[in-house]
């Protein structure tokens, strides 16, 4: 599934929300932040965050290794003062909540933040916990046995592939 669209859509939705102010981005690790990386570069922003969310997720002892691995590949960098910024936390695909949870205990561990919007590609629905994006590309239906996996090809263009969810 092409995901330019989307990412076209919340571009556009940036571009309007710059001219009432300044804003940093905060990309969640992996996904997350490859859509930063290529906003603030759309944006001729100066730079944008990579949060790494691995050490704060409630499932970390489930993840083991894959949460070490994606925190040694992406680890959490944020290049401007987090207390009193207005951050605009992005994601690829917003689900149960929980990985903006462990977003938002990364985030408060390096300060506290005047403003948190989350952004999003895409919105699956079924919430756990009460996370609401304020930006959102498309709300997508997909079947609870698969989950959608953000990919970018070498021209640095989107893409979801449907996969089978490990039990």
């Amino acid at each position: 599934m092409n995901a330019e669209p989307l990412y076209d859509k919340l571009l556009g939705v940036l571009r309007t929300r710059l001219e009432r102010g300044s804003f940093e981005l905060a990309g969640l690790a992996m996904g997350g932040a490859w859509i930063a990386e290529r906003l603030a570069q759309d944006l001729s922003l100066q730079h944008y965050g990579i949060i790494n969310v691995a050490f704060h997720r409630d499932d970390y002892a489930e993840k083991g290794m894959t949460a070490l691995r994606t925190a040694s590949t992406m680890s959490t960098h944020l290049p401007f003062d987090v207390n009193g910024a207005h951050i605009i936390l992005i994601d690829d695909v917003l689900f149960t909540g929980r990985t903006v949870r462990a977003a938002l205990n990364e985030l408060f561990d390096f300060g506290r933040p005047a403003q948190v919007e989350l952004m999003v590609l895409a919105d699956r629905g079924n919430r756990e916990l009460p996370v609401v994006a304020n930006f959102v590309g498309e709300n997508i239906e997909v079947p609870d046995h698969q989950i959608l996996v953000l990919e970018k090809d070498n021209a640095g263009k989107f893409s979801f592939q449907l996969e089978e969810r490990a039990e």
